[in-house]
């Protein structure tokens, strides 16, 4: 705990700037069980030989509880860990380890969108148009409205709607169809968002990847990426992140053209920092 408290309160915040991140998918990297499934409790056990590896940073791909439709992107539960993998107390412990061997660790968090499978979009599909759980997620009577938005996944998917029987509306999608897009027009997306932050960051976690947030929010007459209600929001994060875990780095997934992706490191350093 000496280090994780030592990581809060008195790191350097640019250490992202010489790091040498070494990027792990849990379930394919050491089996600590025998179960025939890469785990935390393996993961731990192989710190030393990451460490002698001479990388200073760890970078988890998503290891959320998941139906495994797109490798763990279609994160299903936000604050827990996938039971293959492990749990929270094995979470804490990996951190905890890691921190000892002065390596630190970043996550995953996709913003963009949740699966299908998520709490939030169950509740959504059933509840009223308009109230603030429907909300949650983007609708539409008609599969018309954005129409100039480019299909991203051309080789799977014909539309970026995808119409719901329970609903009995299209919910808007810019990866897989059991991928639905968050509403960051709905401020209580964004809360529970910065919430989520919070609670890894709490848990001593020193980086946060950000996917897919060029799509955050969508627009009539445009293309719906790089929108600069988008940038906005992610300009809100880095403040709430650096209001209070001032080492803590931000690393956006923003698949752009470069003159593009040049604007999520933020003018004057006010988005992210990678």
């Amino acid at each position: 705990m000496k280090a994780q408290r030592r990581q809060r309160s008195g790191g350097d915040p640019l250490w992202f700037k010489d790091a040498v991140i070494y990027e792990v998918h849990v379930r394919a990297f050491f089996d600590g069980n025998d179960d025939g499934c890469g785990d935390l409790a393996g993961l731990t056990r192989k710190l030393e030989y990451i460490q002698d590896l001479g990388v200073n940073t760890v970078w988890l791909l998503p290891f959320y509880p998941s139906p495994g439709r797109d490798d763990g992107y279609d994160i299903a539960d936000y604050r827990n860990i996938h039971p293959a993998y492990g749990t929270r107390a094995e979470f804490r412990a990996f951190v905890r380890e890691a921190h000892r061997r002065n390596l630190r660790v970043i996550t995953e968090l996709v913003l963009n969108h949740t699966s299908d499978a998520h709490p939030w979009f169950q509740a959504a599909r059933r509840a009223a148009p308009g109230s603030a759980k429907r909300n949650y997620y983007v609708w539409s009577d008609t599969p018309e409205r954005y129409a100039g938005t480019r299909v991203i996944f051309r080789d799977t998917e014909t539309s970026n709607w995808a119409w719901d029987p329970q609903a009995q509306a299209y919910y808007w999608h810019r990866f897989f169809s059991h991928q639905p897009d968050l509403n960051f027009d709905n401020p209580h997306v964004l809360r529970a968002m910065l919430r989520i932050m919070d609670f890894w960051l709490r848990l001593g976690v020193d980086g946060l990847r950000l996917d897919a947030v060029p799509y955050l929010v969508e627009r009539p007459g445009t293309s719906n990426e790089n929108l600069r209600e988008t940038h906005e929001i992610v300009k809100i994060i880095r403040r709430a992140v650096a209001g209070k875990y001032p080492d803590r780095m931000l690393l956006a997934e923003a698949n752009q053209w470069p003159e593009d992706v040049r604007d999520y490191f933020g003018d004057g350093l006010d988005e992210c920092q990678m």
